[in-house]
């Protein structure tokens, strides 16, 4: 078990990953993407400055529908990573054991 574990750890194995063109980390947004974050933003923002008290049930279900597609459109421009609490403990303990 022991020689197994070793032999995957030290034989290097071929990586397919793939370098993307341009690095989004690296490349400020596009003027096109601010301009569409700020419209959407200000929906949001009107929205949420709405009197939602006199609305039907059938109203706010849209307006509820809306900001999901909102928020969703939000994070695909937004990119980035995001790790989870499980994810980061499990990282932490690794990283203690290890070193």
């Amino acid at each position: 078990m022991l020689a197994t574990l070793l032999s995957l750890t030290f034989i290097p194995l071929q990586s397919n990953a793939m370098v993307p063109e341009e690095s989004s980390v690296l490349v400020d947004p596009k003027p096109a993407e601010v301009a569409e974050v700020k419209v959407l933003e200000l929906r949001l923002d009107e929205i949420n400055a709405m009197d939602k008290s006199k609305m039907t049930s059938a109203e706010k279900k849209t307006l509820r529908k809306e900001v999901k597609s909102i928020k969703s459109s939000l994070r695909e421009i937004g990119g980035g990573v995001y790790i989870s609490v499980g994810a980061l403990i499990l990282i932490l303990i690794l990283l203690i054991v290890l070193l």
